[in-house]
């Protein structure tokens, strides 16, 4: 089991607007590269599960003989099991950190991980970590998104503030923001030799999508955890905050704008056992 320490600090932290966002995910947006490597009676292990949207989804797609989601955060946990409870999915959610994972080796088929492995400050003992726990032949899945590869449409000055910043904030804090363009290598240095890498992205664009993430990421910028570091780290002022909130506003109030988030995604193979 790895001793490396898990995360430095999470940028985003657990403000309802961060929520609303990561409540939006499912398995058909946020895990379609896994989707046709999944059966029955498969056992899952969903790593940083947040409010478990993306674990129930999956439960309710396949009937998993175990399905289980860990976060570090109880306040998202206890949602995501009321929630479970009120879709009739079996899932088990649990805290654990994903640089000590409180489970036996080779306990389950897969181990996935979404939007994780930026916001660690070793995500390669992290992909080991999971390596671990998952049975020889399986699978271990991540995507995470690359800041740097995210582009908009109209041109808008202060939204290449707001992505300058929460670079700084991100990396303050130690984490790797473009981690979707690292994925692969850190894939490697983990360890696993067969690794198919792929890469997909969310679209903002229609009238109601456009006002929904303009609007989380405005209420982000001022109210979260990510406001916080901002102000506290001296990275920004509250004016500069209340300035890049109304930039996302405004961009979502354009009848042509238009937004990308590009993400990074490995399904890798666990080794085989060595017979005999």
């Amino acid at each position: 089991m790895s001793d490396q320490p898990a995360p430095a600090t999470y940028v985003h932290g657990h403000h309802e607007s961060v929520l609303r966002s990561h409540s939006w995910r499912t398995a058909a947006n946020s895990a379609a590269y896994l989707l046709p490597h999944l059966h029955d009676g498969m056992r899952i292990l969903d790593v940083g599960c947040g409010p478990g949207t993306i674990t129930i989804d999956l439960a309710k797609r396949f009937a998993f003989d175990l399905a289980v989601g860990v976060d570090v955060s109880e306040t998202v946990l206890e949602g995501a099991r009321k929630d479970a409870e009120a879709q009739g999915a079996d899932v088990r959610f649990g805290f654990a950190d994903v640089s000590r994972l409180p489970f036996p080796a080779a306990s389950f088929d897969v181990v996935h991980a979404h939007q994780l492995l930026q916001h660690l400050a070793d995500p390669v003992a992290a992909l080991r970590e999971m390596g671990r726990v998952c049975t020889p032949g399986g699978i271990v899945a991540a995507r995470d998104s690359d800041y740097a590869a995210m582009t908009w449409y109209p041109a808008e000055p202060d939204l290449d503030d707001w992505l300058d910043l929460y670079h700084r904030i991100a990396i303050a804090g130690g984490g790797q923001p473009n981690a979707g363009r690292h994925l692969l290598a850190w894939a490697h240095g983990a360890g696993f030799a067969d690794v198919t890498s792929s890469a997909s992205a969310w679209c903002f664009a229609t009238p109601a999508d456009r006002a929904w993430w303009g609007e989380t990421w405005a209420e982000r910028v001022t109210h979260s955890e990510f406001a916080k570091q901002a102000l506290d780290g001296g990275h920004a002022d509250r004016e500069e905050l209340v300035r890049l909130a109304n930039a996302w506003r405004r961009w979502a109030d354009q009848d042509d704008a238009w937004f990308a988030v590009l993400h990074g995604e490995i399904l890798c193979r666990t080794a085989e056992a060595a017979a005999g």
